[in-house]
């Protein structure tokens, strides 16, 4: 088949979030297996002056935003280590302003006390992108039988090929437009792109269209209800997550329209990019090492973590890693509520304290709880308040614990990433995590399928038992961590997998809509 990414960030050209993985990775795991990929996503700074190089088209177009014409421009570039072209929609305006060095990312800035916001142009800006795609198809004479759409960035590419584009006054451009089918994800819902209803105005859209069964959201416009409800075929990122957003407590005000649509959404867990994270080839590590020389490799990493935070370098001490945004969904405060109890308490006669080591940036809040942690256990905690790729990968090799109690999470990366580096996760049974983690036992572990330790209830006391019962097997039962380590590293969460699941879904999305 012929398949179009549209996505808000590829890796490679700009990056905020696991959706840029997805973006670089589907494609080229798709491509592999004998599909035609391209790639739509904007010209970003990051991307102007990344190390990809890029080649002017010269193709140029406009489209109405507002009341006003804006004109774009198209580059081309390959992704890194395939033959996907990928287009960049060139508006400086609107695109070409993160510069992290200022504080402004590719969709917020950060204002003096630290807290993020949106560009107040958001709406705008997305619009342009929303259009741009499909005045690609045409400039590019591109006409493929999907248009897979990522996260609300691209949710009104469904509605404008439906109400406009289906529309065009050419006759021939129309038949072309309308026999293009589209494929939405939804990586996230608790980011939808809302807007003031004001703001339909911006898109150029019918008003008809505003109303709670298609555009309209609690008296806002609503990007993400609008790609829901227009898109051919719907997917996520783990069938778990597909579940809960069709309930009040996940569903974050939209799990009515899920419910509705449930016959055309699917959940596919997100790949692992293996040419990226595997520690038998990771440039980033003091060792490299696999399942069969975990015991050899992994202590060099643990000792290289530890020497990097100023920790005592002692191999007995459970390592507890954690890299995330620094956020109420990703359980930060669950970590903060039972740190004392488990780098406090005096440990038992032959038992070793704790370390734990962060990564992560986000709500200024958690940033001094953190720094305050780090200063009552100076000798047991590592922090960096950033995100820096080649730490996380060092702290995936060096931890032997990784924490992740998410409040919620539709698919994850970090929880198979750590499967890989034989780092045991401690999860939360939500989404993509219940769907990738399968809880130890001694029968489970004996039958192979135990990976990690689980936990249900979002409570401290349910997470700290989950963590104690993962440090009394680290501490008392070797042999038995091994093989629990060694089960997830030998466990496969490879794109192909992924991309043989997406090739069900095109199939699907192509047949009538009932």
């Amino acid at each position: 088949m012929a398949i179009v990414h549209a996505a808000s960030e590829v890796v490679g050209f700009s990056k905020t979030g696991g959706l840029a993985d997805v973006a670089g990775s589907l494609p080229r795991a798709l491509a592999r297996r004998g599909h035609e990929c391209v790639i739509l996503t904007p010209l970003y700074r990051s991307a102007r002056n990344g190390k990809v190089p890029l080649t002017d088209t010269h193709l140029t177009f406009s489209v109405p935003i507002g009341a006003r014409l804006v004109s774009g421009r198209l580059w081309k570039a390959t992704l890194p280590d395939s033959s996907v072209p990928v287009y960049l929609i060139e508006q400086a305006e609107f695109f070409e302003r993160d510069d992290p060095g200022q504080g402004r990312g590719i969709y917020q800035f950060t204002l003096p006390g630290g807290q993020k916001r949106d560009y107040p142009d958001n709406c705008e800006r997305y619009v342009f992108f929303c259009r741009a795609i499909l005045e690609s198809l045409r400039l590019l004479d591109l006409w493929p039988e999907l248009v897979h759409n990522h996260d609300w960035q691209a949710g009104l590419v469904s509605v404008y090929l439906r109400e406009e584009y289906g529309r065009h006054a050419n006759a021939v451009l129309r038949d072309k437009y309308q026999k293009v089918r589209t494929v939405f994800t939804l990586h996230n819902v608790a980011y939808q792109g809302l807007f003031r209803q004001s703001d339909l105005a911006v898109t150029g859209l019918d008003w008809r269209l505003f109303n709670y069964r298609q555009l309209e959201y609690y008296g806002q416009l609503s990007f993400l209800k609008a790609g829901i409800v227009f898109s051919d075929w719907l997917t996520t990122v783990s069938p778990s997550y597909a579940e809960e957003i069709q309930t009040p407590y996940y569903g974050a005000g939209l799990q009515g329209v899920l419910a509705e649509r449930r016959r055309r959404l699917t959940g596919i867990i997100n790949g692992v990019d293996y040419r990226i994270w595997d520690p038998a080839h990771d440039p980033h590590l003091a060792a490299g090492y696999t399942a069969d020389s975990v015991t050899v490799g992994k202590p060099k990493c643990k000792a290289a973590l530890q020497q990097r935070y100023g920790l005592p370098v002692e191999t007995k001490a459970p390592l507890l890693g954690l890299i995330a945004r620094l956020v109420e969904q990703k359980g930060i405060d669950l970590v903060l509520n039972s740190a004392d109890l488990l780098l406090g308490r005096k440990p038992a006669a032959n038992e070793v304290s704790p370390q734990l080591v962060v990564l992560g940036e986000g709500d200024p809040v958690y940033h001094r709880m953190l720094q305050d942690l780090r200063d009552r256990y100076p000798d047991r905690v590592g922090l960096t308040l950033a995100f820096d790729e080649k730490l996380a990968h060092l702290i995936e090799a060096g931890a032997d614990v990784y924490l992740m109690p998410s409040q919620f999470e539709p698919s994850g990366l970090n929880q198979l990433y750590s499967l890989k580096y034989g780092t045991v996760p401690v999860v939360r049974t939500t989404g993509g995590l219940a769907d990738t983690i399968s809880d130890f036992s001694p029968q489970a572990l004996e039958d192979g399928k135990a990976t990690g330790f689980r936990f249900t209830p979002y409570t401290p006391a349910a997470f700290l038992g989950a963590v104690q019962r993962a440090l009394e097997v680290y501490r008392h039962q070797p042999e038995q961590w091994l093989r629990l380590l060694r089960n997830g590293m030998r466990q496969d969460w490879s794109w192909d997998r992924s991309a043989a699941e997406y090739e069900k879904v095109y199939a699907h999305a192509r047949e009538p809509t009932v």
